[in-house]
């Protein structure tokens, strides 16, 4: 048998169904060394491998001995000048230009991964093992047909399958190693987490450890950072985080119970340490912290008459009963009823009270629960007792205790009397059944109505108070609770009564009760409140408010300003005149001196003594018109005062019918005649007309004439022999 000549010239195998091709080809398939007729074979070395692309092995012959037509064959083999049998062998198998290839996730690839070599009359298909649908072949090019995500894969794998026929003739393994990329958020696995925190908690303790708190990334090379942001201010100050890195959350500060009881925090996570870092991922969760009481305090007798939130100086009880009487009800006590509650408001323990000292005889008994005070027997004398009163919690863990101090005096019979006769309170719209009524001067504290007894300095326990005509309301001891709900606003009056169980006398008031969101308006004082003898209050009287008063008031002084006004004008009207002639400053009057000034230029005029006239009625008794029967024109206003004019002098026999007046304008020749005359109407034949002389008996106008005389001698003016004139 010789080789066959290929079309492009040199030697070649004989084909793989001649006689020798077939066995050649079956040993190099089954790994070892063709050794002629016999078939005889031992393992070769090891093969490299499908990256080595080297599929045959070379063929030898080890039997001298052989057959003519065999050894014919090996030495035409070996004859074939610069062809060894391997070279030849090598173009009948399939390869590929490399058998790993590295790709960035998420990347599209689109040209080929691998070339591949396919011998004529073979063909290349992915075999089973390959990653599904990740790969395609094209002609003879490797074509990556999806994305890939490391998240998913971190290695594709495309096995090569040469095939002629439906023969596998040769495989081959190409690996695509997909490259890690920073393209997913870090993610928590919870979005809004809660924590209770005990107020007590040390500091430094870790409130929540770090495998609860910390986040997870699919990109496993990525290291992540932790922030904690408030949310509630001032919340950094009690948690901070371990470190960085690590996101265990930490208590840096003591808890207070009463001023943080939730405190809300944010957790954030990047995947880079600095945020201006590309590309960078972060995500975030919330942190919410409810702060839980603890038990650090003992329970606080009510009320405190000191107490910031952490300490309570408890109070003392007092009260006063009748000796030789068993009261029925609770005892009355100052400052009010025995009360406790739990120091940690927060907890709210169960409270049990108690009495532990000075109950002598076992005289009084408190209610467990409750804790009022009460009688089991009479006190025959006075006495004073000091109780001592204990408060456990329920699950006794802690316990106060307090003084409780109730005296028992003698009681004369004297009716008890309330210190005033209204009472107001309120209470807000929907309040149940049970609500105790505030004060409305005081809405933090309950309505108390007290009755005091002049036997008892202190409280008398032996009264006792109910409501008369009221049933939406009804007397807890001092204290007024409803009995029903209250829906809508509104007021009610109901009448208290206070009886003395004791000596059975009664006093009454009455109870304004405000159902309302406002503080009612305030009111004046009210009274001392009544006996048994005396009328109950009545709603009635209490009809104006303060706001009521004060709009009446602002009513009355507008009226009153309006009467002032209409009052100075009216007065403007009819006495302006009067007013407007004062306004000048006036000179210092002259007594008796009547000087007219028209005749002040004139200097041939002379003067005469003037006789004094009668005395005569005053001018009160004299009427108006007997002076001035005539109309007279107004005369223009003088600033000097006005002097009173002379009376005038009456005629023979003093008959009124006599009296003149000497006011003309008009001169008139007759006899007997007395006249004054002003100068615009006297002309150039003015004179003075003289009058008798005054008569020198009286002597009250002989002084008045003097002092006349001593300012005419200051002015200059002429005097009669008298030494007395009058200048008209």
């Amino acid at each position: 048998m010789t080789p066959t000549s290929p079309p492009g010239g040199g030697l070649a195998w004989p084909p793989c169904g001649s006689p020798l091709g077939g066995a050649v080809s079956r040993a190099i398939k089954q790994g070892g060394a063709w050794q002629g007729k016999g078939r005889s074979r031992r393992r070769g070395r090891p093969s490299p491998g499908p990256q080595t692309a080297r599929p045959f092995r070379q063929v030898t012959a080890t039997k001298m001995g052989a057959r003519a037509p065999l050894w014919a064959s090996l030495l035409l083999l070996l004859a074939l000048p610069g062809q060894p049998p391997g070279a030849a062998a090598q173009g009948q198998v399939c390869s590929v230009d490399r058998t790993f290839v590295s790709v960035e996730e998420n990347s599209s690839v689109a040209e080929p991964l691998v070339n591949i070599s396919i011998p004529d009359g073979q063909h290349v298909t992915l075999g089973p093992s390959s990653s599904p649908s990740a790969f395609r072949i094209l002609v003879d090019q490797l074509f990556l047909n999806v994305t890939p995500d490391y998240e998913d894969s971190t290695m594709l794998e495309a096995h090569l399958e040469c095939r002629r026929g439906s023969s596998v003739v040769t495989q081959l393994v190409v690996l695509v190693s997909v490259l890690d990329v920073n393209d997913n958020a870090p993610e928590f696995p919870f979005e809004t987490k809660e924590q209770n925190v005990s107020e007590d908690t040390r500091v430094g303790s870790i409130v929540i450890p770090e495998d609860q708190l910390k986040a997870s990334d699919k990109d496993s090379e990525d290291v992540l950072f932790y922030t904690l942001q408030e949310v509630t201010p001032n919340a950094r100050s009690f948690f901070s985080l371990v470190s960085a890195n690590r996101p265990a959350l930490r208590l840096d500060q003591a808890l207070d119970f009463y001023k943080w009881q939730d405190m809300t925090l944010q957790l954030l996570v990047r995947d880079t340490q600095e945020e201006t870092e590309v590309p960078s991922h972060r995500a975030t969760a919330t942190l919410v912290l409810h702060v839980l009481p603890a038990d650090l305090r003992p329970p606080w007798f009510l009320p405190c008459s000191y107490s910031d939130g952490y300490v309570c100086i408890q109070a003392q009880y007092h009260g006063a009963v009748p000796k030789g009487h068993t009261l029925p009800s609770p005892l009355i006590l100052h400052p009010g009823p025995i009360y406790a509650v739990d120091g940690d408001q927060g907890i709210d323990a169960r409270i049990i009270y108690s009495i532990v000292g000075g109950n002598t005889d076992n005289t009084f008994a408190v209610d467990k629960d409750s804790g009022n005070l009460t009688m089991a027997k009479s006190i025959p004398s006075p006495t004073t007792f000091i109780l001592l009163i204990r408060a456990d919690q329920a699950d006794l863990a802690r316990y106060s205790v307090t003084q409780a101090t109730v005296e028992a005096r003698s009681a004369t019979g004297n009716p008890p009397r309330f210190p005033q006769s209204l009472y107001r309170g309120i209470v807000p719209p929907g309040s149940e059944a049970g609500v105790t009524v505030r004060d409305a001067a005081s809405p933090t504290q309950p309505l108390r109505i007290q009755a005091q007894d002049p036997d008892f300095l202190g409280l008398n326990s032996a009264v006792t108070y109910r409501i008369t005509n009221c049933s939406e309301f009804r007397m807890d001891g001092e204290t007024m609770l409803t009995t029903l709900a209250l829906e809508h606003e509104g007021v009610f009056y109901a009448e208290v009564e206070a009886t003395n169980t004791a000596t059975n006398d009664t006093a009454t008031a009455v109870a304004e009760i405000w159902v309302s969101e406002q503080k009612p308006p305030t009111i004046g004082t009210p009274g001392v409140g009544s006996t048994g003898e005396d009328e109950p209050g009545r709603p009635e009287e209490l009809r104006f408010s303060t706001v009521d008063m004060a709009v009446l008031g602002g009513v009355l002084s507008a009226l009153l300003l309006l009467a002032l006004t209409v009052l100075a004008v009216l007065l403007y009207k009819h006495y302006g005149h009067r007013l407007s002639c004062c306004s000048g400053k006036a000179a210092e009057p002259q007594p008796h001196v009547f000087d007219n000034q028209a005749f002040r230029g004139d200097h041939g005029a002379t003067e005469t003594s003037v006789p004094s006239p009668e005395p005569g009625p005053t001018p009160a008794e004299m009427p108006p018109a007997a002076l001035d029967p005539e109309p007279l024109s107004p005369a223009p206003p003088n600033p000097e005062p006005l002097a009173p004019e002379p009376p005038v002098a009456t005629g023979a026999g003093d008959s009124p019918s006599a009296v003149r007046s000497i006011l003309t304008k008009e001169r008139r020749p007759g006899g007997g005649y007395k006249a004054v005359w002003f100068g615009g109407d006297i002309g150039a034949a003015a004179d003075v007309v003289v009058l008798s002389a005054p008569e020198a008996g009286r002597d009250g106008e002989g002084d008045s004439e003097g002092s006349s005389e001593e300012d005419g001698g200051r002015d200059g003016g002429p005097r009669d022999a008298s030494g007395s004139s009058t200048r008209i």
